[in-house]
């Protein structure tokens, strides 16, 4: 089991395959994914990784936050998951996860949080018909009808569809296919929709239903460290693997 990675959701455009096709894909951007700390068996029960990205101004950031960040060595991050791992796969603090994470062709889960719609009736929440337009109706055409039975049960039954809160809800889908990355500039391609607005956080992890293909790095894709300027070698400060 890998980790996952944190992407910000820029958009949707299309592009165009090798057969003239146009393909609808999502645009999703990762910007200095890091491993934030570890999660081991013998100290806290289970196995995984936390991850950082993006950059946060520091005095928006909680002073527990700033030591925690401290004590990885990296810089205050906007947004932070977990993600389970391998015993195998794990991966050292304050190293940088890449877009090479994923292959063209692989399927992979994406969690976001859905778009907020507000406080929405039932035709719209639901899908329902409504009532008729005439004949002696006047006030209840977009109204649900009976939402209960008569004295037995004498209630209305928990999860009866009815108006109410809409959207802004955590949503998962599987499988969905990556098109292509832009390892310069840290773009995924995702056909499809992915839940979520433009500049939402989407994680994104490999298919709980599908085999891993067999050329994806593991444990991950690591942006290789170079040397700093003016250092007396060349050699530069890599980890991590293919």
């Amino acid at each position: 089991m890998r980790s996952g990675v944190i992407a910000k959701k820029v958009g949707m455009t299309r592009i165009y395959n090798d057969a003239g096709e146009h393909v609808p894909v999502t645009v999703l951007q990762m910007e200095n994914c890091q491993v934030v700390a570890q999660r081991t068996q013998e100290k806290n029960g289970y196995t995984a990784v936390q991850l950082g990205v993006g950059l946060a101004k520091v005095k928006n950031t909680s002073k527990a936050m700033r030591g925690h960040f401290a004590t990885a060595s990296v810089e205050p991050k906007a947004k932070v998951a977990e993600f389970r791992v391998s015993a195998d796969n794990m991966i050292d603090v304050g190293a940088e996860i890449t877009v090479e994470h994923f292959v063209a062709g692989q399927k992979v889960d994406v969690t976001g949080t859905t778009i907020g719609k507000g406080f929405q009736g039932v035709i719209k929440r639901h899908h329902m018909g409504g009532g008729r337009a005439t004949h002696g109706n006047s006030v209840s055409h977009r109204t649900h009808g009976s939402t209960g039975q008569r004295q037995d049960p004498g209630k209305v039954f928990k999860g009866k569809h009815m108006a109410g809160h809409m959207g802004d809800t955590r949503v998962t889908t599987q499988n969905v296919e990556i098109v292509s990355t832009d390892a310069d500039r840290g773009l995924i391609l995702i056909r499809g929709a992915v839940p979520g607005s433009k500049g939402a956080w989407i994680l994104v992890r490999d298919a709980a239903k599908v085999a891993l293909p067999a050329n994806a790095p593991k444990p991950a894709a690591i942006r290789a460290v170079a040397a700093e300027s003016g250092a007396k070698n060349d050699a530069p400060a890599t980890e991590g693997a293919e």
